[in-house]
């Protein structure tokens, strides 16, 4: 799809929904956000703006778009995402309002804007506690098969070493079945570019691979996807706990740091098979791998895992 495309889709969407009343006998102001899978835009018309999201080629064999709809509306109501528009879970369809003062994070951002961490920590807070129930556990060696079934099918080189990591991953499998934790709605795919910032808190969006989760699972993500230094990261946990994390939940996120490469590992090759334009999915994934054994393979990883085993 291109532009064009895309502004025809959803000019057609908003009459459909009667949005921008004042504005459809004009054209519309669309400009594009970004997103790796979907396309995300901006339209404005008659003072108001929404942010539309069509889906991505491909996306309906691993999204359940019910599951997002019901995380979405969750969200909101909990105040950690913008309010839904619409949702529509058969094409994957979804409109949401626009925060005008909200700066859309990235590492670099993360890096810069004073406190952006601690305010992380505090929305990631918010929606662990939130009480929302998903429709979905995200269940993190259930979703490596779910992706490695997608992939059998599909003529894609694994990074060296990979088969081999999933072995050693079974020490993991074992260290957190040891003390399982009591299951809170997480969104599971923190990327940077997934936080919204007004300079006095976050939001979160994007819910597609939200559920039922480890909260640790978040935290040790995030660290990853926004390349938090060990200062931004102990600051992170330090608004989230309210004080020191605990040996046990400090191991997790270390865990979960190295298994979230483990992941979107397979993610990044079902993009490749795909092939999703948005950007080089073969060294994504290759590099995702890499630092997933670097980690795995240091000299403090075997104390976390032995902390996560221990509760």
């Amino acid at each position: 799809m291109n532009l064009q495309d895309d502004t025809i889709a959803i000019r057609a969407l908003a009459e459909r929904l009667g949005l921008f009343p004042a504005a459809l006998s004009s054209p519309l102001s669309v400009s594009r956000l970004g997103g790796q899978t979907n396309r995300v835009y901006r339209v404005e018309g008659g003072g108001e703006a929404l942010c539309f999201r069509l889906p991505g080629k491909g996306t309906e064999e691993y999204i359940n778009r019910r599951v997002e709809m019901v995380a979405a509306e969750a969200t909101a109501k909990a105040g950690v995402s913008p309010e839904a528009v619409y949702f529509d879970p058969d094409s994957g369809m979804m409109v949401t309002r626009f925060l005008a003062d909200a700066v859309t994070m990235s590492p670099a951002l993360f890096a810069a804007r004073p406190g952006a961490p601690e305010r992380a920590g505090q929305t990631f807070r918010r929606l662990h506690d939130s009480g929302a129930a998903f429709d979905f556990r995200f269940e993190l060696f259930a979703m490596i098969d779910a992706y490695l079934d997608v992939l059998a099918a599909r003529d894609v080189a694994f990074p060296d070493g990979y088969h081999q990591g999933l072995k050693d991953a079974e020490a993991v499998r074992a260290a957190l079945a040891a003390h399982p934790v009591p299951l809170k709605p997480c969104h599971c795919d923190p990327l940077a570019e997934n936080f919204l910032d007004t300079g006095e808190r976050m939001w979160i969006v994007d819910w597609e691979y939200s559920g039922m989760n480890d909260p640790m699972w978040d935290l040790g993500d995030l660290a990853v996807e926004a390349a938090l230094t060990p200062d931004g990261e102990e600051a992170m946990l330090m608004a989230y706990f309210g004080g020191e994390a605990s040996a046990f939940d400090r191991g997790r996120v270390v865990i979960y740091k190295a298994m979230c490469d483990l992941l979107w590992t397979l993610w990044g090759l079902i993009q490749l098979a795909n092939q999703n334009p948005a950007e080089d999915f073969a060294a994504y994934a290759r590099d995702r791998f890499a630092r997933c054994r670097t980690l795995m393979e240091s000299d403090g990883f075997g104390a976390h895992l032995e902390a996560a085993k221990r509760g």
